[in-house]
């Protein structure tokens, strides 16, 4: 056991994967520039890796809430929330490195100085496609066996395109959908409880606001600076966010409850022309005011910070400082939470789009 897990960890198995695919080190900078050979698998990976990013989650997440099922939605931020947060401080306590280069060609360079195991691209397709999968099971009728197969294909992309780009080793990847599914196993018998929550007392308002910005506050403290603290902040908090949007709709009767499944749809509703631009109208208008809200949010919130701590305005690394970046990165992102789920609906109501 031990030796098959030393070479799942062994970056030439990676090297290998991505010679396979075509993509070789150049001999005269080797390790840092690199040659395609193949350009389906190129852009294949790279468009796949794309799927476990922030413009990834920043845009399908609320496109759910907006166009699709805002049942579906508030599972998908639960579970994806959990996921990542495990994972994340789960690279920081365990410390493994990524894959060494040379031999392997590494295509991202934002998260070289974040350690690699588990992968939480892998958590979070695994999260994302599979948690679609169970709560769509119940509420609408279409076949199972291609729901699993976009499921396994979605996730599958994901976990290759973490090889390909060099980011992680097999173990990495198989460790992270290895952790996903025991969260999903353990989770699931209490997901219709948790999804409930949102018409509890204001406590419950309290309480979601508090243990989120606590756990960002301390999370494990790392040698050096790596961006694992800001990015679990910015999805805590955007995670955050979202529920206490669904806590206002609810509270204020903005919109009706929709918590208990709806009976099996005999189909789902087809895709129409006159849908599919109101679903672009709606998509278009909320990520303008996110954008809008994010900017003005990130920017008061760093002005009044600088100023409380007697920082130079636009110090990149006064920014990293815990007591500067947990609470910009918090507001912001709950602020664009709230807005997603709260105030976007709002909009496209007195627009008329609903």
């Amino acid at each position: 056991m031990a030796a098959l897990l030393r070479s799942l960890q062994d970056s030439q198995l990676v090297a290998r994967f991505q010679r396979r695919c075509g993509l070789f080190p150049a001999p005269e900078v080797y390790g840092q520039k690199y040659i395609v050979k193949n350009y389906f698998y190129y852009y294949l990976f790279r468009f796949s890796a794309t799927l476990g990013q922030e413009v990834f989650y920043i845009t399908f997440l609320p496109f759910t809430h907006w166009n699709i099922d805002p049942y579906l939605s508030r599972r998908l931020v639960l579970i994806w929330v959990l996921v990542m947060y495990v994972g994340q401080v789960a690279k920081d306590i365990l410390k493994w490195p990524r894959p060494s280069s040379p031999p392997v060609v590494k295509l991202e360079k934002r998260v070289m100085a974040e350690f690699g195991m588990p992968s939480t691209h892998a958590m979070a397709a695994t999260a994302i496609s599979f948690t679609l999968l169970i709560s769509t099971l119940d509420r609408y009728q279409y076949p199972f066996v291609l729901g699993l197969a976009m499921a396994v294909l979605f996730s599958t992309l994901v976990c290759l395109s973490r090889l390909y780009t060099g980011m992680h080793t097999v173990l990495d990847v198989l460790g992270g959908v290895l952790i996903t599914a025991l969260l999903i196993a353990l989770t699931y018998p209490a997901w219709t409880f948790i999804d409930c929550l949102d018409s509890a007392s204001p406590l419950f308002l309290v309480c979601i606001i508090v243990v989120p910005f606590v756990l960002c506050y301390n999370y494990p403290v790392s040698e050096y600076y790596s961006p694992t603290r800001a990015d679990t902040t910015t999805i805590l908090a955007a995670g955050t966010g979202m529920i206490i949007g669904f806590w206002i709709n609810h509270f204020f009767h903005l919109v009706s409850k929709p918590a208990e499944p709806l009976p099996v749809l005999q189909n789902i509703p087809p895709l129409t022309t006159d849908k599919l631009v109101l679903g672009l109208a709606k998509f278009t208008v909320g990520i303008v005011l996110i954008l809008l809200v994010r900017q003005l949010v990130q920017n008061l919130s760093l002005q009044v910070l600088f100023s409380w701590f007697k920082v130079v305005t636009r110090n990149k690394e006064a920014r990293r400082r815990l007591e500067i970046e947990v609470p910009y990165k918090f507001v912001t992102y709950t602020s664009v939470g709230i807005c997603a789920t709260t105030f976007v609906p709002m909009l496209h109501k007195f627009l008329g789009l609903l």
